[in-house]
């Protein structure tokens, strides 16, 4: 009998320890459940919530994402603008804002889509509305042009119905938007064929030189409501010219900067009255009839050396759209995919072995 009695403490305390090991479990779990489901908040939406983090953490498992609302970033914005009903990002629209959203974090990063309905709270059900969403400071709106140009010089012009006929018109459309953007809100514009390589805030009231004397509007950067963007939209209204290839939009810049600065070539002066022409190599390395190198192999460090003075890189959508990219390539775009928008390269890497 006495032979049992150990025996018999020894089942009783493994019983007590599995019962306690059971019982931290089960605290755990309801701690957990309370936690995301607290009494008196809605149940529906915190589960969204942690779905949506979970969702992130497979989108970009590189990326720590703070979800909960925190701080709101600072004023100063990064605008992209889609004029057209689209509401299908590409590859290279998805990646322009991704590398905007990684190399600004304390920056709200603003696209605002003419697709999208006004009053409509739900993101249309594609991959690159569902990967830009994981972003914190990336927020789609609807593009409302008839408000955005309500009180500015480019109100009239719009509401005339004959320009929708024009070759151009949303090229036209797109240079009134931007520079409408910069006069109302200021911060900084950025075409969705741009991939971001370098934090842009410090550069204001600003373009760049996409040649020796001719500026792009593909990027700008300006304090709201600036005498510059002024007269852009002065001049965009008086010597109007829908029927002329960048007219509106390159030489229109040109035209205002020579006048702003009293010069017949910007290269005499880069620089006045507090406006920047910057040099081709800050938002241009390749310039517009070089666009193929994109698609051609670089080395890593031949690729460091063309980058070395860059901020973004331009890459002339409207002439290598179609042109097939070798996902896994050295290709200079592949590898500027790969390292400036690492999400957007995933997706197009599994996307291209289906």
């Amino acid at each position: 009998m006495s032979s049992c009695v150990p025996k018999l403490t020894t089942t009783l305390l493994s019983h007590r320890l599995g019962a306690l090991f059971i019982l931290i479990i089960s605290f755990v779990f309801f701690a957990s459940v309370m936690f995301y489901w607290r009494p008196g908040e809605d149940a529906e939406g915190q589960l969204y919530s942690v779905l949506t983090q979970q969702r992130c953490k497979q989108l970009l498992p590189h990326l720590p994402l703070p979800m909960a609302a925190g701080t709101p970033p600072p004023p100063g914005n990064v605008f992209f603008v889609e004029t057209s009903e689209q509401t299908n990002p590409s590859y290279l629209f998805t990646c322009s804002v991704e590398s905007a959203a990684q190399t600004h974090p304390g920056t709200r990063v603003v696209v605002l889509m003419k697709g999208l309905a006004n009053g409509n709270t739900s993101l249309p059900d594609h991959w690159g509305f569902s990967l830009l969403s994981c972003f914190p400071n990336v927020e789609f709106q609807p593009l409302d042009l008839a408000k955005l140009f309500s009180e500015t010089p480019l109100a009239k012009w719009y509401s005339q119905s004959e320009h929708r006929k024009e070759p151009y018109f949303f090229p036209v459309l797109s240079d009134a938007s931007r520079i409408a953007i910069m006069w109302k809100f200021g911060g900084i514009y950025l075409d969705t064929d741009f991939i971001v390589l370098k934090n842009l805030k410090n550069l204001t009231n600003a373009l760049g030189l996409q040649s020796q004397d001719v500026l792009n509007g593909a990027f700008l950067s300006f304090k709201p409501k600036h005498k510059f963007i002024e007269l852009c939209m002065q001049d965009f209204v008086e010597n109007y010219d829908g029927w002329t290839w960048a007219h509106q939009g390159p030489h229109l810049l040109t035209r205002v900067f020579k006048k702003w600065c009293s010069i017949s070539n910007i290269q005499q002066n880069m620089s006045c009255k507090g406006v920047h022409a910057l040099s081709p190599e800050a938002f241009y390395p390749i310039c517009w009839q070089d666009w193929n190198k994109l698609f051609e192999a670089i080395s890593s460090s031949e690729l460091h050396k063309l980058l070395k003075n860059t901020y973004a890189v331009h890459v002339w959508n409207k002439l290598s759209y179609g042109r097939k990219l070798e996902i896994k390539s050295q290709a200079l775009l592949a590898q500027l995919y790969s390292q400036s928008c690492p999400s957007t390269y995933e997706k197009m890497k599994k996307d291209s072995e289906e």
